[in-house]
């Protein structure tokens, strides 16, 4: 199947449309919680920008959906804005059922481009959920909720996955369509939008520890889920996560590889580093001090 032809768009926007879920997140079996299993989702500390986020999104795609000519493209985007939408939705139910911290907010300027905000909020999906996978992997194996509400969780990531899916093959479409040298340059033109998005949530982030009101995204601290957290675990289970995710989708269509492949290398190289470190011999202890001077410098070294 060759990217941008008409097979290629029929293939991944009928199964987008077949792999829709219904459900009306009113009516999704939310569970009693106790009062530790309470206290654990109040004390997850970004539910405000989660309902922001979510109700933007709507916006955004429901925005571009109104410019987008193609028949099957239009109504395969206006079934992503739907989905987006019922998100917000399902954000708000729980909100209100958990008695979270969580405001609506204005949703603000979408930008003067509405392709532009679309690819960006694409890409920063990309981003997203490709953490996400290895936090919801982490929280799900630590038990932090209970198990009915994980699955509520799952579903929602489920979703998410299909979007990305689903966005990487409209803009690969997309890009092809625009002719050969198009084509040519689509791996930068990704690799821009993927730097702009990794921009955004560093933006956003200082933007969190100014206003140091616990509620950014920043504040996510993976110890939340699990004691001892090292970074190459965490990215072990985001690769690992990511990759079952994407499996079920059909062979024929594209994922998002740019962090997959990043976070290869990257986990290649702390492999390598963490041989070097086993071999290499290791300083044994610091003599002992005398003197008086020595006991204070000794209590100080203790403290730290």
């Amino acid at each position: 199947m060759r990217i941008g032809s008409l097979e290629h768009r029929d293939a991944f926007c009928s199964q987008f449309a077949q792999t829709y879920l219904d459900y009306d997140p009113e009516a999704l079996p939310w569970p009693v919680l106790d009062e530790a299993a309470l206290r654990r989702l109040r004390q997850v500390p970004f539910w405000d920008e989660v309902l922001y986020f979510e109700r933007r999104a709507g916006a955004i795609v429901a925005a571009f959906t109104e410019g987008v000519t193609d028949p099957v493209l239009k109504e395969a985007l206006a079934l992503q804005g739907r989905e987006e939408t019922r998100h917000a939705k399902l954000i708000r139910v729980m909100v209100e059922r958990y008695g979270l911290d969580a405001s609506e907010r204005p949703i603000g300027d979408l930008g003067a481009d509405i392709e532009t905000s679309f690819k960006d909020f694409g890409f920063g999906e990309c981003v997203d959920s490709f953490v996400g996978f290895g936090l919801f992997k982490i929280a799900w194996q630590a038990e932090f909720l209970p198990a009915e509400i994980m699955q509520i969780f799952s579903m929602l990531m489920y979703e998410e996955t299909r979007h990305i899916v689903f966005f990487i093959n409209w803009m690969a479409y997309t890009e092809a369509r625009k002719g050969w040298l198009a084509r040519t340059v689509s791996p930068l033109v990704t690799l821009r939008y993927y730097l702009r998005a990794v921009h955004n949530k560093l933006r956003f982030a200082r933007r969190g520890q100014q206003i140091d009101d616990g509620k950014g995204l920043a504040a996510l601290q993976v110890s939340m889920f699990l004691d001892g957290f090292n970074f190459r675990r965490f990215l072990e289970d985001c690769y690992a996560e990511n990759s079952r995710r994407m499996s079920v989708f059909g062979p024929e269509l594209l994922r998002p590889s740019f962090l997959p492949e990043l976070a290869n290398v990257a986990l290649k190289a702390l492999r390598l580093w963490g041989i070097r470190a086993e071999l290499e011999p290791r300083p044994g202890p610091l003599p002992p001090l005398h003197g008086a001077y020595s006991g204070s410098v000794a209590s100080r070294q203790q403290g730290n």
